[in-house]
């Protein structure tokens, strides 16, 4: 059956999105028109306004003429909002569609990712919800269900994470699935989730801990060993279920055996460093400053990417959008679990120096080996737990042979 692009409670969540950008960019146009109607020095006073003279009464009148007209902009966008949503609501749409191209998958993902905080907030219908997968279909986790939909499931489960705006279908890349291979070679069943990547790391690794916990007790037969594998942010969504897990006390912490980061920012990502300066760069000028709120619609899992943020604490009762120090206070790695890392570099040898700080084109090679010129924030994982590639790119680190062969070397080893 082929399966659709675009479902009725799309349009719904497409229009949502688009009703709440033109609102947003009418927000930014009217601080812009007020800022340039003020006519400050281009590195003035932000919020300077004229308060008296010709030029204070000039501002007042054309103030107020020009807020009138921004009332009525955001008042008729929102009318269209609730015409459109009634409109598809009278047609019952489907909230979580069965069936889903490819494509359509990597669309939403994509949307979750760069707004998923906003989504759940304003109850988007193209919102993810966390789940466990299986040929793109959501697993209902009972035993009878599990039993039905995984025939000869093993009692070696391998967890697969995605990445940042990634869905779990993307785990096959170029026809190469790591977990596919890993679980025939060894014996174990491959479980994929799939989850709001927008969201902050904390709520998706609290998150992951409870549907660990659900999954085990209601696992078909007796688990034996659970590995993970963790890609990009799923390494680090992994790592902050481990924290919240032992304090709920869950028994899957015990049952871990080992935990591969495949080109994980432990220590973050540049490409949100960047963003980051970018917004302080913006906001130097009354003239630019309202172009700030641009950068400021990502989403809380984004800027989580900065430092590495992992739980709560980390983020908690600070502004994610400043310029500001790492601040975290979760740094090891959970105990009694074997941890092995897998990094990339752009460059085709280890002495270009460049080639350390670009990495695989997101992440710096020392942030996906866990290194840190602070020893307490070091993950100090041992020689023989690190690999690097050469010449790959960070999606290449998906569908590498050799990448899924070094996997097979270490999930083989006897602990």
């Amino acid at each position: 059956m082929k399966r659709p692009h675009i479902h009725l409670s799309d349009i719904q969540g497409y229009s949502q999105l688009v009703i709440d950008a033109t609102l947003g960019v009418t927000d930014m146009v009217e601080a812009m028109h007020h800022t340039m109607l003020g006519l400050p020095m281009p590195l003035g006073q932000v919020g300077a306004k004229p308060v008296s003279g010709v030029h204070g009464v000039v501002y007042k009148s054309l103030q107020g003429s020009s807020a009138l007209v921004y009332r009525l902009v955001r008042h008729a966008t929102a009318a269209v909002g609730q015409g459109l949503n009634s409109a598809v609501e009278y047609c019952h749409p489907e909230r979580d569609p069965a069936h889903s191209s490819a494509g359509r998958s990597a669309l939403v993902s994509i949307l979750n990712g760069v707004l998923g905080d906003h989504m759940q907030a304003h109850g988007n219908p193209l919102t993810l919800r966390m789940a466990w997968r299986r040929d793109g279909q959501t697993l209902e986790i009972t035993r009878p269900a599990l039993a039905h939909a995984i025939p000869h499931a093993s009692g070696k489960i391998l967890v697969m994470l995605h990445g940042h705006c990634m869905n779990e279908l993307q785990w096959c890349r170029n026809g190469h699935d790591h977990g596919a291979v890993l679980a025939a070679a060894n014996g174990f069943t491959p479980m994929y989730l799939r989850y709001n990547t927008g969201l902050h790391i904390s709520e998706n690794g609290r998150a992951l801990a409870d549907q660990l916990e659900q999954l085990l007790a209601q696992w078909p037969t007796p688990v034996q060993e659970v590995c993970i594998v963790g890609y990009s942010m799923g390494g680090m969504v992994a790592r902050s279920a481990f924290h919240y897990g032992k304090k709920a006390h869950h028994g899957w912490v015990r049952q871990v055996h080992k935990l591969f980061f495949v080109g994980t920012p432990q220590h973050g990502s540049m490409v949100e460093q960047a963003g980051n300066l970018i917004d302080k760069a913006l906001e130097a000028s009354p003239y630019s400053h309202a172009l700030s709120r641009l950068g400021k619609i990502r989403s809380a899992g984004t800027t989580d990417l900065r430092h590495g943020n992992l739980i709560d604490e980390d983020w908690k009762g600070h502004d994610r959008f400043a310029h500001a120090d790492d601040r975290r206070q979760l740094s090891q790695l959970p105990a009694n679990v074997q941890c092995y890392a897998i990094a990339a570099m752009i460059a085709k040898k280890p002495s270009e120096i460049w080639g350390q700080l670009v990495g695989d084109g997101l992440v710096p090679l020392k942030s996906a080996l866990g290194k840190h010129r602070d020893a307490d924030r070091a993950l100090h994982l041992p020689a023989e737990h690190q690999r690097v590639f050469y010449g790959m790119h960070h999606l290449g680190l998906l569908d590498s042979p050799e990448v899924c062969d070094q996997l097979q070397t270490w999930i083989s080893e006897v602990r």
